[in-house]
């Protein structure tokens, strides 16, 4: 069932593409992923759960990506820049991920999930999806666990915290309202001391 929920999962993100997501139809998606339209409310209980579940997706992915760029080679000023690299370009590329680091759902995307969501019998509750806050938070503190040692003071684990979320709003920033010439690593240069990490 797992391939069948990737491919729903694919043709609902091509279709929600190509127009606003009222206008996307369940029979549709279920076509274009070669299942039943019976199969498709198996696996999500109906239209909002298959919303959320593509939400789900692309938050998952983006921190994945974090995931990647705080493991990537180089200094930990150099990961953590990949970081707010990643930031602005997977918000730059998925609507999905730009509205769910800014808050700003527009009426072409599903609706953002709020509450639980009723579950179909066979599968568990997901947990609720972050809000932009959240999002943060976990970047932060994942940058945080990636970037400090063992036996790091916890002054210095405090300080790193900080610079770690002044770059991760930097980023979203640069969502919003790209950088001027020297780009993301440039205003990071500038703004956020090196000295934390």
């Amino acid at each position: 069932m797992a391939a069948a929920r990737e491919s729903l999962l694919d043709a609902a993100g091509a279709a929600l593409a190509r127009r606003p997501w009222p206008a996307v139809r369940m029979v549709e998606v279920a076509a274009a992923a070669g299942v039943s339209r019976q199969t498709l409310y198996n696996e999500f209980g109906g239209k909002d759960g298959l919303a959320r579940a593509l939400v789900r997706r692309a938050a998952d992915g983006y921190l994945a990506g974090v995931e990647r760029a705080l493991a990537g080679n180089g200094g930990d000023w150099e990961r953590l820049t990949a970081v707010a690299e990643w930031t602005a370009a997977a918000a730059q590329e998925d609507a999905l991920v730009r509205a769910l680091l800014t808050g700003c759902w527009s009426e072409r995307l599903p609706a953002p999930p709020r509450g639980p969501a009723p579950v179909p019998a066979q599968r568990r509750p997901e947990p609720p999806l972050p809000s932009p806050p959240d999002l943060v938070r976990i970047v932060r503190d994942r940058a945080v666990t990636a970037l400090s040692g063992p036996g790091t003071a916890p002054a210095a684990t405090v300080e790193l915290a900080r610079s770690c979320e002044l770059v991760v709003r930097l980023a979203l920033s640069c969502v919003t309202a790209p950088p001027g010439e020297g780009g993301i690593a440039g205003l990071i240069r500038t703004a956020a001391p090196r000295t934390a990490l």
